[in-house]
This record gives structure tokens, sequence and C-alpha cells, in this order.
């Protein structure tokens, strides 16, 4: 017996919603079945509306401050989850993990100076270092047998340019990889090795299945000296438009370069609901979450027993962590652009390209699963139409 009905269909047209409300803009068409951007089609925890409802109708929306009763709710929550200890004075807030990573590049790098990546990965990381004058060093994930990779020798030898800032996904958009403790201690040593500060994008953390554990870099041998982490409730229980998010970091001085940058921008302090509704989410939104990822593996699960009986030509990697689905379509034989024009044009289906996460993405598309089964449904059976 279940809480939440995450079959129920809710209508998010008209709400201001990037994924149903850009289609037009993105894809050039506006009827299409969207399953693109990283937001679920879920309503949060009953705690989580009530929590905002009730703060709601006090009906006085000033100045805002966070309490520390959010840091404590942070705190039991990740020591639950991920057996990580953290202390109150490590966290600061920012409105999000994406302007969290720019304000990380301003503060601990200079113009000029050189970032690593792993591609494919999450568009912004790309973005947020160029749009600030840096320059993006790449060290490609490796495909072995339909899973990534780190190519450790290409890894090292990347750092030994001179690199200021690492940038890690873990768990690993767009192929939901989670990465192993064994390959965090071997990053942790080599940043450590070169003098590399890291930044772990974590905001996946939460959204693993089971056979998996997520372990934060951070609470690893003595890494947490060089290892700023970013985690939120957005992604964890679909709350990206209350823009409220956490950056942890031991390390007092470079806690002080970034919130020292933060007041360069004007930055003060969270919004009033999404200081409510993190605090309720951390605090009462496990059996939620529990439930949440069950109906996801299941929607997994199905995804991949339909391409191998009805689209063998298409592979997916096996996600041990989010709600993505990253599908390699080389073997269809098409070029990226016809890829996209079979999606638009004869499935009418809005799936992001893989060319956006950078070199290796070409060939592959990424799929949210983090939506009704009846939604599912129907985008494989416009996959199939698009590539039959």
């Amino acid at each position: 017996m279940t809480t939440y009905d995450f079959d129920k269909v809710i209508d998010r047209n008209n709400t201001g919603s990037v994924k149903w409300g850009l289609l037009h803009d993105v894809f050039g068409s506006s009827d299409l079945h969207p399953m693109w951007v990283a937001d679920m089609d879920f309503p949060p925890p009953t705690e989580v509306t009530n929590a905002i409802r009730n703060r709601l109708e006090h009906e006085i929306f000033g100045y805002t401050f966070v309490p520390p009763s959010v840091g404590k709710a942070i705190q039991a929550w990740v020591k639950t989850r991920h057996n990580w200890e953290i202390r109150q004075a490590w966290i600061t807030y920012s409105s999000g993990v994406v302007p969290s990573i720019s304000t990380a590049v301003q503060a601990f790098t200079s113009v000029g100076d050189k970032v690593m990546l792993q591609s494919p990965v999450y568009t912004p990381f790309f973005s947020m270092v160029e749009k600030n004058e840096r320059v993006v060093v790449n060290s490609p994930l490796k495909n072995v047998n339909n899973r990534y990779e780190i190519d450790f020798e290409d890894f090292e030898a990347k750092l030994k340019e001179g690199v200021k800032l690492f940038i890690l996904c873990n768990p690993h958009n767009p192929s939901g990889r989670v990465w192993k403790k064994e390959e965090l201690l071997q990053i942790g040593e080599l940043c450590k090795k070169y003098n590399c500060l890291i930044l772990s994008d974590e905001i996946h953390s939460d959204l693993v299945f089971d056979g998996t554990t997520h372990v934060p870099i951070a609470s690893l041998e003595d890494f947490a000296d060089f290892v700023v982490t970013c985690i939120a409730p957005s992604k964890t229980f679909n709350l990206a438009g209350l823009q409220a998010s956490v950056v942890i970091t031991s390390n007092q001085k470079l806690q002080e370069l970034f919130q020292a940058e933060q007041q360069k921008q004007g930055f003060h302090t969270l919004n009033t609901f999404g200081i409510v509704g993190m605090e309720a989410a951390y605090l009462h939104g496990e059996t939620w979450l529990t439930e949440a990822l069950a109906y996801m593996a299941e929607n997994i699960r199905y995804v991949q027993e339909f391409l191998e009986a009805e689209l063998p030509q298409i592979k997916m990697m096996q996600p041990e962590g989010t709600y993505l689905i990253w599908m390699d379509c080389r073997e269809l034989g098409l070029s990226d652009d016809d890829l996209k024009k079979a999606l638009i044009e004869k499935g009418k289906l809005g799936l992001e390209p893989g060319p956006k996460y950078g070199p290796g993405g070409e060939g592959f598309v990424r799929m949210n699963v983090a939506c009704s089964k009846e939604h599912v449904t129907e985008g494989l059976e416009r996959l199939k139409a698009a590539f039959a």
C-alpha cells in the first residue's frame, strides 16, 4: 500500500512550466510530448505543500532569513541518507546549483584559469566556465560496454596542465552513473596531488536506486579541505521553482571566498517559500521519496523492456541514479540533425539531444521518466513511430 499516487496526471500547461510551455521555443513545435527538462511531473510531498500553504496564510512576506532549524534538517538528512556528518557552520545557501557553480568559478579561479569537466555532462558546466572567461579542459568519459568509466590516465594528464578547479557530477547527468567509492578516492588523491579544488555537483544524490550507494566525495579521507559540495531539494522533491539550494564546505577560507562573491552579486537570502519548502522536504519527505524511487525504477524497467522488444537498435545505459535515461541511437545510422528531425516531425516527441552535453554526446538522446506510467507509455510509442 502506497501513500502517494504517482499515476495521477496533472495538467502543467499555462503554469509557466519550462518543460511544457517552451516546446515551441526550443524545438520549433508546440505539438510535442515533453520528456526533456529534468523536473518531475509529480507533486511534491503533501507536507511540503501544506507547509507552504500555512506560511501563505500568514499573509505577510517581508524580509526573511534562513532559521537554524533549516540547517538542522539538512544535517539530519545527509547523515541519514549518506552517512555524512556536517556542521551547520559549513552551510551556505544559494538560489540554485547552477548559480552556485558560476559563483564558485568566480570565487576560486581567475580569468583565463583552467577548469576541468568530464563530457558528456550537464550543459551548464560548460557555459558557466566559458561565460566567466575561464578555459574548459575536458577529460572525456570512456564508454565501456554501455557504461561510463573515468579515464584516469587522461584525467591525470589534464590535471598536470595546471587545472585549478574540477567540477564533478555525481550522480552523473546525463547517464545516471553513481561513482563508486574507489573511483572517488582516486579522483580525490589525484586532485590533492595536483592542488586542484573539487566542486561536486550532487544535486541528484538522493535519487539512487536499490543496490547503489551515493558517497559524498567530501566525506572521504581528508578530501573535505578542498571540496565544495552542492545539493538541493529541487531534483529530489520536484521543487526547482522554489529556488533553494545548499553549498557545503568545511574549509572556512573557501566558504568565505564563496560568500564574498555572493555579496558582490547582491545575493542576500532565499525566498520565503524556498526556505519553508526546503525545511519541510528534508524533515518529512522520506516516505514520498521512497515511493517515488520505486515508481521511477519501474518506469526505467519498462523503458528497457520496450527498447529490447521494439527498438533493439537503441541501447540505453542502465541508470544507477537520477530519473534520466541516456539512449545510444548510433545504430540507427542517423546524424544528430536527422535524429532530432525524426523525433520532432515523425514522433512528435521532445527529448534532449546528446550533443548538448559535449563531446561524446553525439548519437545519444536523453529521456526523463519522472512522470506517470501513462506518459512514459505514450512517449515510447512516439519514439517507435519516429524510427520505425
